[in-house]
């Protein structure tokens, strides 16, 4: 069970770490946008949520295969399985059931979901900030 907990602790860092770089990115813009005046604000501020949401979907499909890789590296389920459909289940919470993690390593599952309830409600709270600096405009 602690390797179980130490690997995906990992994943879940690892999650983490493109997060935290992609919200830097995101606050940043959102900053330099928020000090300039524009002609059209309303256009610029459905250009602004556009993006984020857009680069934040983006990047939450970007740590489902992050997710998809490291249940690749144990050996997760059974072969043929397609990881990143399963990755998808897990980090979305939806729980099909139609795939099944080899016992070993079941614990992975509820981690990711686990992660990405955080990751999912940060992504939330940088979407209300953006545009409350948009609308703070």
């Amino acid at each position: 069970m602690l390797r179980q907990f130490l690997f995906g602790g990992a994943v879940s860092v690892c999650n983490i770490a493109i997060h935290a770089l992609i919200t830097t990115a995101v606050v940043r813009v959102a900053r330099t946008m928020g000090s300039k005046d524009f002609l059209h604000p309303f256009l610029v501020l459905i250009g602004v949520m556009i993006s984020t949401v857009s680069l934040l979907m983006i990047t939450h499909a970007f740590e489902v295969a992050v997710w998809a890789l490291a249940y690749s590296i144990v050996d997760l389920a059974p072969p043929g399985t397609g990881l990143m459909y399963f990755a998808f289940v897990n980090y979305t919470t939806l729980g099909y059931g139609d795939i099944i993690p080899t016992q070993r390593w079941q614990l992975l599952g509820p981690m990711t979901a686990m992660n990405v309830v955080l990751l999912f409600g940060w992504s939330t709270a940088l979407i209300f900030e953006v545009l409350r600096r948009a609308i703070g405009r």
